[in-house]
């Protein structure tokens, strides 16, 4: 993993190249990624890094004591374009490099989940700084005063913000990987923290392509944002774990039928009374699950998915697992006949009759592309006894 210590610390070193004396393949591209040297950007950089530009990607890789392939996989893992070899990393570069090939090197982690870290971290954070700066930042750094540039406002504000939302990352951070790490080591074996069983839903926004053609740029993006939020707000509240979110579509997981049920019918009732909304329609389905880098996949995640597809408008449809998993856990009952044969009895022997929260139906089989013929069951709300 280490390499050679056969170069100066200047800036006319010989890119590495493997035993056969071929190049890597960092260097076997075209490098378009040129560093800026717009003053403003590189002053930002400079404080939102901490440090100043100091090494090459190779220098780099070799002070960290890696070597140049394994550092551009690092690198490329985390989002980060080739710049060739232009003078752009810093300590902070060469610490992060030293801390993934360490973790490696003492065992802690196999190099392919080395980078998976990287990769996963990349593409998370990339996203948060992408919203911080068009949504956030944007919106704050206009011009208070006449005559005042965006330019003049962002440096400061940006020194201010830097440590407090640096805070809050560390601090949510800690609070999901608690959150994830107390549901793996619940799982009932070792398969289980890999493959689990859970309740997947997708909410999907009815007629939204003809409404990217109806409403302005803005408009549009400000629906998205209202959906997502009030998505990820009602998932989060209900005890439900946003995936992700695609536009008009979001994807949520739950460790138990009831939950998912309870977030499908919560979404469905929420969007209903909010005129400035399309429909809704829903599609959960139960199953093992594989769970990799935050996200889910399988026959369980196509099926729903399948399922609101052929959804009807603000309803929820879900698969005969689902089903079967409610009326176990009492959520549901098994049939009308029963829950009125279930109050009956329980009126005789003047007794409180079953409280159950949902009710569900039975609707039409039919073929679904990939995954045979498919029962669907139509999920709503069961009235309250005394309603």
């Amino acid at each position: 993993m280490r390499v050679d210590d056969t170069t100066s610390g200047g800036g006319d070193e010989k890119p590495p190249s493997d035993s056969s004396g071929h190049p890597t393949p960092h260097h076997a591209v075209d490098h378009t990624a040129e560093p800026t040297d717009d003053p403003l950007a590189i002053r930002l950089e400079q404080l939102i890094l901490g440090a100043e530009r100091r090494y090459t990607p190779f220098q780099a890789a070799r002070t960290a004591g890696v070597s140049m392939d394994l550092a551009s996989r690092f690198w490329r893992a985390m989002g980060f374009a080739d710049i060739g070899q232009a003078r752009a990393l810093t300590e902070a570069d060469v610490l992060a490099l030293r801390r993934l090939a360490g973790l490696v090197e003492a065992g802690l982690l196999s190099e392919p989940m080395a980078i998976q870290v990287a990769r996963s971290t990349g593409q998370t954070t990339a996203r948060l700084a992408e919203w911080q700066i068009d949504s956030f930042l944007a919106g704050l750094t206009e011009p208070p005063e006449p005559g005042m540039t965006r330019t003049e406002v962002t440096y400061p504000l940006v020194e201010l913000l830097l440590p407090e939302l640096e805070e809050f990352l560390v601090y949510v951070w800690r609070r999901q990987l608690a959150a994830a790490t107390g549901r793996v080591v619940q799982a009932a074996d070792d398969e289980e923290m890999v493959d689990r069983r859970l309740a997947v839903g997708f909410a999907d926004l009815v007629g939204f392509t003809r409404l990217t053609r109806r409403l302005e740029e803005e408009e549009l993006g400000e629906l998205v944002e209202a959906f997502e939020t009030t998505c990820a707000d009602l998932v989060a509240a209900h005890g439900g774990r946003l995936i992700k979110t695609l536009g008009d579509e979001v994807l949520y997981a739950a460790d138990d039928a009831g939950t998912a049920a309870e977030i499908a019918l919560r979404l469905i009732e929420t969007m209903t009374h909010d005129e400035s909304m399309p429909a809704l329609r829903v599609g959960i389905a139960f199953g093992t699950v594989t769970t990799r880098m935050g996200d889910v996949f399988g026959n369980t995640v196509n099926l729903a998915s399948r399922l609101t597809s052929i959804a009807p408008k603000d309803a929820v449809l879900v698969d005969g697992a689902l089903a079967e998993e409610l009326i176990r856990t009492g959520d549901t009952p098994a049939s009308e006949a029963e829950a009125a044969e279930e109050a009956a009895t329980a009126e005789k022997a003047g007794e409180e009759p079953p409280s159950y929260r949902f009710a569900i139906q039975p609707m039409w089989q039919r073929p679904v592309r990939g995954l045979g013929v498919v029962e669907p069951w139509l999920l709503t709300r069961r009235p309250k006894p005394d309603a």
